[in-house]
């Protein structure tokens, strides 16, 4: 019951993250299109897709070359840099110019500057889980608004099918996604959702944990025992490859989900709410139907992708999360009276 009550709890914490990114996303639609924040010339272009997408893959391959040649560093700098700006961005439509200073003949809020420097400090100085996920949040926010803006319906829907697919193969087929999620954790950056099983639990010591024991098994393997301890596991016939790689949800301190996973779904949340011709269903946020239909597919695939994570294996988010949320979407439009065509912006 206790561990039931542990897995609903982490389970809650990631159905809450995941809203306050997409509704933060929304939020910022209309501030963020009064601000000229619009990243191209021609929202409605199915080639920027692709375009994001190649610039995916470049930026996966680089990832893995700085984690193979052990420069993490330079990763976890840019990283941080980028939420900073992310930040700022975010700060800079929210937090009202107050105080103001003139830089190259340009006004700047300095609070918004202020706050963004403060998230990004925290992530230097005290990257504990609530540090990661409070920062995942804004710059998730913020990264969903952005793109809603920028895709039109008919190039949401391609990049989220898309990268959809694309995850799918990264971690069933090559794995590189795995390899990438283990090589970045241990990085302390706001590339990963922390979700912790227990009120007690610290991201700093488990890491601090993970690698002492890692230094431990480097000193036993130079001693020879732990190969001699490794065969004697490895010759156990009760003890199966998919055994190992499904520890119990029990034995767990915290669950990692991929910040991607939160983000991409919300792209379509807010290209929905921007760019569908449907009515608006509150006042002071950009909300429509076809939007919060997407959110519920969203929450939808979630729900079957905590349940699945929960059992002990890495899974890949999209396909259930950009699934659920160009399902919903199309569900909200048609009910809305928008025909096939205008739904897939065609």
């Amino acid at each position: 019951m206790k561990d039931r009550t542990r897995a609903f709890a982490a389970a809650g914490l990631t159905v809450a993250i995941f809203l306050v990114v997409q509704l933060g996303a929304l939020a910022l639609v209309e501030p963020f299109q009064q601000a000229g924040y619009q990243q191209v010339e021609n929202p409605s272009d199915p080639t920027n897709s692709a375009v994001y997408v190649v610039a995916i893959l470049v930026m996966t391959a680089a990832m893995l070359a700085i984690i193979k040649f052990e420069i993490e560093w330079v990763l976890r700098a840019v990283i941080i840099l980028t939420t900073g700006l992310l930040s700022w961005y975010v700060f800079s439509v929210v937090v009202p110019p107050v105080v103001t200073a003139t830089v190259g003949g340009a006004a700047v809020n300095v609070l918004a500057v202020g706050a963004a420097a403060a998230v990004a400090l925290a992530l230097v100085v005290h990257p504990e889980w609530y540090v990661i996920d409070g920062a995942g949040v804004v710059i998730g926010a913020g990264a969903a608004g952005l793109f809603g803006i920028s895709f039109g319906l008919l190039p949401a829907i391609l990049l989220l099918g898309v990268l959809a697919i694309y995850d799918a193969i990264s971690v069933y087929g090559t794995e590189h996604m795995l390899t990438l999620a283990s090589g970045v954790m241990d990085l302390k950056i706001p590339v990963v959702l922390v979700i912790p099983m227990t009120l007690s639990y610290s991201f700093l010591d488990d890491s601090a944990a993970a690698e002492a024991k890692e230094v431990e098994s480097v000193e036993s393997e130079d001693d020879g025992s732990a190969g001699a301890e490794n065969e004697e596991k490895s010759a156990t016939p009760d003890e199966t490859d998919a055994d190992a790689e499904r520890p119990d949800p029990a034995d767990r301190d915290a669950i990692f989900i991929g910040l991607g996973d939160a983000v991409m779904p919300s792209v379509m949340v807010a290209s929905a709410a921007f760019f569908a011709p449907a009515d608006s269903l509150v006042s002071g946020i950009a909300l429509n139907l076809p939007a919060l239909t997407a959110m519920i597919g969203t929450m939808a695939g979630l729900f079957v992708l905590l349940w699945m994570v929960l059992k002990g294996r890495a899974h890949a988010g999209l396909p259930l999360l950009n699934g659920g949320a160009i399902g919903g979407y199309l569900v909200g439009a048609l009910a809305s009276g928008m025909t096939l065509l205008q739904a897939v912006g065609l």
